[in-house]
């Protein structure tokens, strides 16, 4: 026994070995045996490019290896990717400790984003709050829908003057949840040209609420709202908190004051808890997210936590680095931290000054090509900017000099009206009282308008058996045919006829004819059903896939974006909110000016300039070796004001000082033509000039 623990401890040594001293100690907190009755929670400031995901892979791993049960162990991130590469990592250390060998290391069946696991403890644990366990998950367009219909029947939309569109209100209602302010507060502050209807919105908000009890739906923010009610009730709060020893959190400056809360309930004495984050990254508080959860991290729980700072950087050069240090210490709170590496150097990074938008674009363009004949590759460089329109000029440039590149964004796989048509079905198959999936779905036949489709649904919400009423409803005689097609299928997927996932294919095979008909790209958009169905089978049930689907859903449509098809290699664009995560060889930052970053728009108080000075620093940190800051002097702008068409004229951002510019490589393009030498006058011109002078005296 004493030598298979010593062979199981060098294995562990042996898989630590790559780690530095801060990782290490952050790894083995509570786990080593010097540290082992230390009850604090974990706090582990993970500075830009410093081994985050390797840490909190290696800390899953060093648990579970010294006697974690890994069914007690949650691990919550901010994507279902971000938990399935997490647990991929830690199962590959976790073999290596245990000498599994080629082995399947244990699993943790409890890793998942904050909404999934919402999703999973709300549908346990229906019983024992009063929801039913079939209930379905509206993604954002269909919680818009429902909003929007709501809205309409409260009789909000003819008002005399303007109310808020079904959008804002369904904004305005997720950030009251999330943030956990009042409504008061909240218009107040995010929506103050919607204060006046504070009342109205009060109204809807609570019809709102009715309508998707009836109809058996929740929305994104109920999957949190719900698990947070649930920690409200002792006994629940009591068999929750009892069911995980261990409880790890990525990017914890991402969180809202909700997750927030459900993890002070979840652990209120902070044992067993570890977060990981960084706050000079907090740039998401435009989705409810706050600075402050990281920031007062250490003193929320019944210790006082244990705070560990990752301070070596694996992926940018030391001049990137000293920059990048010196303007987040302008902050004016903030778990202090100094970014270093030993990585050699390529050079100062560059501050850029151009005369305007246009030339910002061909010098970009020339730098990017110039950068490729050195050995890099287009993809290894990026271009980022603060707001998606500030890359307008350099598109028409790239797009000029036959420069392929992809900006990131374009319309989302779920906002797709033919994977929405297919989706409709299969969730109106899974919950009968799902009004928007039906409204949908039943007027996909030609014959059947928003008259019958609304009488339909009411009989189906007043039956006892919706399915029965479904069968035997009256249509008009122009859709009889396809109402009676539409109607098997329907009682098919209802009675489980087909085996999961071939009602998938039932589904698809009912659509498809739709498809062809309603449009006329539709064979590339079949491509996208197609594909939404060989993704069912990757799910056990109709259920798992729909909730797995709305909480997690793929990036883009297939014919939509991507890359382009025709080019291997591409220059990659993206606003700096997208690129957080990501890092190049090569970055350069459009419009460091006042006014961009930061934004006008973003000045309204200190909260939020010093998120401006986060959203850049989050910019400069995802360079390794190359760093290019552009500042433009002037900006051409078209207004429709008595002013007309102007220029406006930039200064350099607030947050690079004088003195902080002088660490930059000052660059000015074009660069001032040389002056022609001077030639001395002519003995003639010499002697006219002193007798004017003698003439004046």
């Amino acid at each position: 026994m004493s030598a298979l623990l010593e062979d199981s401890t060098r294995r562990l040594q042996d898989a630590l070995a790559g780690l530095n001293a801060d990782q290490r100690e952050a790894v083995l907190h509570g786990v080593d045996t010097e540290a082992q009755a230390d009850p604090r929670p974990l706090l582990i400031v993970a500075g830009a490019g410093s081994g985050k995901t390797s840490t909190l892979a290696h800390r899953v791993a060093c648990l579970v290896a010294k006697g974690a049960d890994p069914q007690r162990l949650l691990l919550l991130t901010f994507s279902r990717r971000a938990a399935q590469e997490m647990s991929q990592r830690a199962g590959h250390v976790l073999a290596k400790v245990l000498g599994l060998g080629s082995q399947t290391p244990p699993s943790l069946p409890w890793a998942g984003t904050f909404h999934g696991i919402g999703a999973r403890l709300l549908r346990d644990y229906a019983a024992q709050i009063g929801l039913s366990e079939n209930f379905t998950i509206h993604d954002r367009g269909d919680a818009e829908d429902l909003m929007g219909l709501v809205r309409h029947e409260l009789g909000l939309t003819g008002t005399e003057k303007r109310f808020p569109l079904k959008s804002t209100c369904l904004s305005i209602y997720s950030r009251v949840v999330n943030t956990q302010g009042s409504l008061h507060e909240v218009l107040a502050q995010a929506f103050p040209w919607c204060a006046e209807w504070e009342e109205p919105l009060k109204r809807l908000f609570g019809a709102y609420v009715e309508a998707k009890g009836a109809q058996n739906v929740l929305d994104y923010d109920d999957l949190l709202l719900g698990w947070h009610e649930m920690m409200a009730e002792p006994t629940l709060a009591a068999q929750l908190g009892g069911r995980f020893d261990h409880v790890l959190v990525d990017e914890y400056q991402d969180t809202n004051r909700l997750q927030a809360a459900i993890l002070q309930r979840l652990k209120p004495d902070g044992c067993g808890l570890t977060a990981v984050g960084d706050d000079a990254q907090s740039i998401y508080s435009f989705r409810g997210a706050t600075v402050r959860n990281i920031l007062d991290f250490p003193a929320q729980f019944g210790a006082p936590a244990r705070i560990v700072t990752l301070e070596r950087n694996y992926r940018s050069t030391q001049p990137i680095l000293d920059v990048s240090n010196t303007l987040i210490a302008g902050a004016g709170e903030r778990h202090a931290k100094r970014l270093w590496t030993d990585k050699p150097s390529a050079g100062r990074p560059q501050l850029v000054l151009v005369p305007d938008e246009a030339q910002q674009a061909r010098w970009v363009a020339d730098r990017v090509l110039a950068h490729r004949e050195g050995g890099l590759r287009l993809k290894s460089q990026a271009v980022l900017f603060r707001t998606s329109s500030h890359s307008a000029a350099l598109e028409l440039e790239l797009a000029r000099r036959n420069i392929p590149f992809v900006k990131f964004g374009g319309l989302k796989f779920l906002e797709a009206s033919h994977v929405k048509d297919l989706l409709a079905l299969l969730r109106f198959a899974q919950n009968p009282k799902g009004r928007q999936a039906g409204f949908r779905v039943v007027q996909l036949i030609p014959g059947i308008g928003p008259v019958t489709a609304t009488r339909l649904l009411d009989a189906m919400d007043t039956a006892s058996d919706p399915g029965a009423a479904l069968q035997s409803f009256a249509v008009p005689s122009g859709a009889r045919e396809q109402w009676v097609e539409f109607a098997a299928v329907y009682a098919g997927l209802r009675n489980g006829q087909a085996a999961w996932p071939a009602d998938a294919e039932l589904a698809l095979r009912w659509y498809l004819p739709h498809l062809e008909r309603l449009h006329e790209d539709a064979a590339v958009r079949r491509a996208d059903v197609e594909q939404l169905v060989r993704l069912a089978a990757g799910y056990a049930s109709r259920e798992a896939f729909l909730a797995e689907l709305t909480l997690d859903p793929p990036d883009a449509t297939s014919d939509r974006s991507g890359p382009p098809l025709l080019d291997e290699d591409y220059l990659i664009l993206s606003t700096i909110h997208s690129a957080k995560g990501q890092e190049w060889s090569s970055v350069h930052v459009l419009n460091v000016v006042d006014g961009c970053m930061p934004s006008d728009l973003a000045t309204g108080s200190a909260e939020e300039i010093e998120e401006e000075r986060r959203l850049l620093y989050v910019a400069m940190t995802r360079a390794r070796d190359h760093l290019h800051l552009l500042v433009p002097q002037r900006f051409y702008v078209t207004q429709q004001s008595a002013r007309g068409d102007r220029h406006l004229y930039a200064g350099r951002t607030r947050f690079i000082p004088a003195q902080d510019a002088k660490a930059f490589e000052e660059v000015v393009w074009p660069p001032p033509p040389e002056r022609p030498p001077a030639v001395p006058p002519p003995q003639a011109a010499i002697d006219l000039r002193n007798r004017l002078r003698a003439a004046w005296r």
